[in-house]
């Protein structure tokens, strides 16, 4: 009976190891922790008054966007009785300047705009949000260019300014030999899931997203016809656009196509279409503030104090958890009974994200509905 334990215990300790470093490369590779979440900055003309008062009040509603992860949450009555009382969540502003501009930048209360959110029912996206690569592709005429981070094109900046604005974290890539030795204009042009994927794993993303631009392709036979007959040199060049989206948990997912944006534009086209895929993104992981559950869960290897206060307060700060209570402890484990701010599914697609707790799945014994699922702290 004791040699059969021991060998059962090294086929436990086995599989569990095996299965513990997979969930860690996977899971600590995938999440960006957002700075400055409750900071936005504006331009301004002056110093006076009046445009500080008009400055602090953009910057607060970029602050409810940033947080909310959708322009409508500007839209929501209770958000909206409240934007006339920015002076009530700054913390503190000051000004800047660069060779060109003076601006802005205004800190607003983290607590007082979460409970601005919960009091209106509205979803809230924590500061730690997916990474995000992106193929983005500019067709001028018969000439392609996948946009990287070295690259010259404007777009560079629409990108950067989106991800601030947002708040939302997104890579371009490096398009060095890398890459091209994995993946073609083509490819990316083509959305060929395979290569875009592998290509993409260098990056540690959690969602690959293609977009491509064009003053060509996209375009209908008409739309190409009636800007070229009679125009002249004022006229505008239409432009298309249309995106496409993968997770980067699995390649043999059907990707999800956008529908074609027209314009004049391409920056306009394309802050608008990333407007729209962080919509997408963030439904996964916003909290619904409205929803209120009770989940528990077992933390091990917590062998002293200071890491039971560690594990605790690590709960705790999570956006996505509301109260936190110890309710058993047997050993080195911990149970603690946590009240949720809106799903359990959103609870562990954030907790997922995060590289302090990973979770213990034991494939020799199929997941019980009723089992309390276990988690190894791994924050030193």
């Amino acid at each position: 009976m004791k040699n059969l334990s021991l060998k059962k215990m090294i086929r436990y300790w086995f599989v569990f190891t095996t299965v513990f470093i997979s969930l860690s490369i996977c899971i600590s590779t995938n999440a960006v922790e957002v700075k400055d979440l409750y900071v936005a900055k504006v331009a301004v003309k002056s110093q006076g008054k009046n445009e500080r008062n008009r400055a602090l009040k953009q910057t607060l509603r970029a602050v409810l966007i940033k947080v909310g992860g959708h322009q409508s949450v500007l839209n929501h009555q209770a958000i909206k009785a409240q934007l006339n009382r920015y002076n009530s969540f700054v913390t503190h502003y000051r000004y800047e300047r660069d060779e060109k501009q003076q601006f802005l930048q205004a800190s607003f209360d983290e607590a007082k705009i979460n409970q601005l959110f919960v009091d209106a029912n509205l979803p809230i996206w924590g500061s730690l949000r997916p990474q995000v690569v992106l193929w983005l592709v500019d067709e001028n005429g018969l000439l392609r260019n996948v946009i990287s981070e070295s690259h010259s094109s404007p777009l560079i900046e629409t990108v950067n300014n989106f991800s601030s604005l947002r708040g939302l974290p997104i890579a371009l890539p490096l398009w060095d030999l890398a890459d091209t030795n994995n993946i073609s204009t083509s490819d990316v042009w083509g959305r060929f899931s395979q290569p875009i994927f592998h290509a993409s794993k260098r990056y540690q993303a959690e969602a690959i997203i293609v977009v491509r631009i064009s003053d060509n392709s996209l375009l209908s036979d008409e739309q190409l016809g009636s800007n070229a007959d009679g125009c002249e040199l004022l006229c505008q060049t239409p432009i298309g656009l249309d995106w496409s989206y993968l997770s980067a948990d699995d390649v043999d997912q059907t990707p999800q196509f956008s529908q074609r944006y027209q314009g004049f534009d391409r920056s306009e086209l394309l802050s608008q279409a990333l407007s729209d895929i962080t919509d997408n993104i963030y439904q996964r992981y916003a909290l619904t503030t409205g929803e209120n559950n009770q989940y528990e869960i077992e933390v091990a290897n917590i062998d002293s104090l200071a890491r039971f206060v560690q594990v605790s307060q690590f709960l705790q700060e999570l956006s996505s958890v509301q109260a936190v209570r110890l309710t058993q402890a047997n050993g080195e484990v911990r149970r603690f009974s946590l009240t949720l701010i809106g799903s359990e599914h959103t609870f562990l697609a954030s907790l997922k994200l995060h590289k302090a707790l990973k979770q213990h799945i034991d494939i020799l014994n199929p997941v019980i509905d009723e089992k309390v699922p276990v988690f190894y702290w791994e924050r030193m």
